[in-house]
């Protein structure tokens, strides 16, 4: 296993082995599963084996992990079907999401902005690219200003982010479309119009879902 050690001083031990173990399977290409080590994982946190063993029950209670007697901690493939349901739970809940903020996007649209420009940057390193991605949608769904919408969209994306990192790798010229499919939705809302802004997004959903799909049909060939 690799990755960069951390340490627990900036946080209960539990919670930055968790957020490791969430970045790291991040990371995972997604039609892979793997096995973890309880003890490994310990290393490289720099915690002991007890927070590291509370940190994947949460993570296995959220569907992230499964913790199998005897062998390990199994990372299992996200499936074709998981990626249709998680893209179509997307452009349901971010469809009304956008909706909502355009009618109050005179202040989401400076931000939005400055996110881009940080994306724009982040070519070289597709982990901070897909988090400014992350950062961009979940900017306009916190201006819709149902929190709930908001607690639940958090965790659908924790899933999406290790579809994102294979969808990025897979296809050239994927970052410079996301970029552009950005723009728009921001030029979207900079009108006003909630449908021009749900037409945006909705075209930025479907390019991504595409993407991904085709990453399944070029791994069976």
């Amino acid at each position: 296993m690799s990755g960069v050690q951390v340490t627990a001083r900036t946080g209960s031990a539990q919670t930055v082995a968790y957020e490791w173990l969430k970045q790291h399977i991040s990371s995972l290409p997604r039609t892979d599963s793997v096995f973890l080590s309880e003890s490994e994982i310990a290393a490289v946190t720099n915690t002991s084996r007890t927070p590291v063993r509370e940190a994947l029950l949460r993570l296995e209670t959220e569907g992230f992990v499964q913790i199998i007697p005897k062998r390990g901690i199994f990372v299992p493939a996200i499936s074709d079907f998981e990626v249709n349901a998680a893209m179509e739970a997307r452009q349901l809940l971010e469809d009304w999401c956008v909706r909502q903020s355009a009618a109050v996007a005179e202040s989401l649209v400076p931000e939005l902005e400055k996110l881009l420009k940080e994306q724009a940057g982040l070519a070289d390193d597709p982990g901070r690219f897909i988090a400014a991605d992350r950062a961009f949608h979940r900017a306009i769904v916190v201006q819709a200003g149902n929190p709930v919408v908001a607690g639940f969209y958090e965790s659908l994306r924790e899933r999406q982010v290790r579809m994102g990192l294979s969808a990025l790798a897979s296809e050239e010229g994927r970052q410079a479309a996301v970029l552009d499919e950005h723009r728009a939705i921001v030029e979207a809302l900079r009108t006003g119009d909630p449908e021009a802004a749900s037409a945006s997004l909705r075209a930025h959903l479907a390019s991504t879902l595409q993407t991904l799909n085709r990453l399944t049909s070029y791994g069976r060939r």
